[in-house]
C-alpha cells in the first residue's frame, strides 16, 4: 500500500513540470502572435522552427531514454569497479572515453559520478566520466551528425564537439579532482545512505519500461523548452540584436554558452536546437553544444546536491575559457 501511494505520488510530481512547461509554452505562442499582430510572418516562423525542432529531435531524446534504462537496469556496478583499479594516469583518459560505452545524459552522469568516487575511483576519473559522458557517446554524436548533415557539416561537428568535450573533461577533472576525494563530495547521514540504498534497491527492481518512461518524459519537457526557445528568438528578436551578439566568434561564443546555460537543454537533442542559429558563426555553435552539457542552469542545482561549493566555482573557472578556445580554434580550422 505505501509503495503503490509513493509510486502515484512520484507520478504527480513529475506531472509539475510539465504543467510549467505547458504553461510557459502557451504563454510563448501568445507572445508570438502578439507581436505578429497585422503580419503573421514571426507567427509562422516560430511554428515552423519549433516544429522542425521537436520533430527532428524527439527519435533522439527516445533513444537516449532507451540507452539509459538498459544501462540503470542491466550493467552492473563490477563494470566500473574495474576502471577505479586502474592507476590514476589510466583511470582518467578510460573514465572520459567510457561515455562512448555507457552513453548517459548530463543528469545521469551525476549521481554515476559520485557513486564511482565514492566507491574508490579517483575523482578526477569521475569527474571525467562525469564531463564526458553527455557529450562523447553515440546517440549525441549521431543526433549532432543528422542536425548538422544538411550544411555539409556532419563529420567536422562530430569531430569538433568529441575533441573539445574530451579535452574539456580531461582538463577539468585533472584540475578539480588532483587533490583528492576530500572536501569533494558532500557527506551524507548513515540515514540518508541507507534511504538511497533502498531506493536503488526498488530502482533495480523496477521495470525497464517504467525507467525508460521516466527518463523520456524527464528530458522531454527541456527539449520542448529549448525548441521554444530557439523559435522564440528567431521570431521576436530584431535583426540588429541577434547581429551585435554574433559580431565576433568571442562575443558569439559567450552569447551562446549563456543561451546553453539557461536553455538546460538534453545533450541528446541539443544539435538540432544549435544548427538553427543560423547568423552565429559555427564555432560560437560548437560552444553551446559542449558547455551546456558540462554546466547548465539544471546541472547547477545537481551538483550543488552531490559536491561541495567549491566545484561550481571552478568548473566555471576552467569550463569558459577551455570552450571559448576550443571554439575558435574550431572556427579557425574550418576557414
Amino acid at each position: 500500500m505505501a509503495a503503490t501511494e509513493g509510486l502515484v505520488l512520484r507520478r504527480a510530481i513529475q506531472l509539475r513540470p510539465w504543467a510549467v512547461a505547458a504553461g510557459l509554452l502557451a504563454l510563448i505562442f501568445a507572445l508570438v502572435r502578439s507581436f505578429g499582430v497585422g503580419d503573421n510572418q514571426s507567427a509562422q516562423t516560430f511554428t515552423l522552427v519549433f516544429t522542425a525542432i521537436v520533430a527532428e529531435a524527439l527519435p533522439f531524446v527516445l533513444l537516449g531514454a532507451f540507452a539509459a534504462a538498459l544501462l540503470e537496469v542491466y550493467v552492473p556496478d563490477r563494470v566500473f569497479d574495474r576502471i577505479a583499479r586502474l592507476p590514476v594516469a589510466l583511470q582518467l583518459p578510460a573514465a572520459a572515453a567510457g561515455g562512448f560505452a555507457f552513453p548517459v545524459c548530463e543528469c545521469g552522469s551525476v549521481p554515476v559520478a559520485r557513486r564511482l568516487i565514492a566507491k574508490g575511483m579517483h575523482p578526477s576519473a569521475g569527474l571525467a566520466f562525469m564531463f564526458a559522458s553527455p557529450i562523447f557517446n553515440p546517440i549525441v554524436l549521431g543526433s549532432t551528425w543528422v542536425a548538422y548533415k544538411a550544411r555539409g557539416l556532419g563529420l567536422e561537428m562530430v569531430l569538433g564537439r568529441a575533441g573539445l568535450g574530451l579535452i574539456l573533461a580531461l582538463v577539468a577533472g585533472w584540475a578539480i579532482g588532483a587533490d583528492g576525494a576530500v572536501d569533494l563530495l558532500k557527506p551524507r547521514s548513515e540515514n540518508r545512505d541507507h534511504d538511497h540504498n533502498d531506493a536503488s534497491c526498488c530502482s533495480d527492481q523496477k521495470p525497464f519500461v517504467s525507467h525508460l518512461m521516466d527518463d523520456f518524459f524527464y528530458m522531454g519537457k527541456f527539449l520542448i523548452l529549448g525548441a521554444a526557445l530557439a523559435a522564440t528568438m528567431q521570431a521576436l528578436l530584431p535583426q540588429s540584436v541577434i547581429a551585435g551578439a554574433a559580431s565576433s566568434p568571442v562575443t558569439a561564443s559567450l552569447a551562446l554558452m549563456g543561451l546553453a546555460f539557461v536553455s538546460s537543454l538534453c545533450s541528446e537533442a541539443d544539435a538540432f536546437v544549435a544548427v538553427s542559429f543560423t547568423p552565429f558563426p559555427v564555432g560560437s555553435q560548437l560552444a553551446f553544444l559542449v558547455f551546456g552539457p558540462v554546466l547548465d542552469f539544471k546541472l547547477f542545482f545537481l551538483y550543488g546536491a552531490t559536491f561541495r561549493r567549491r566545484l561550481l566555482g571552478s568548473l566555471a573557472v576552467v569550463a569558459i575559457p577551455v570552450t571559448v578556445a576550443g571554439a575558435l580554434w574550431f572556427e579557425v580550422a574550418l576557414r
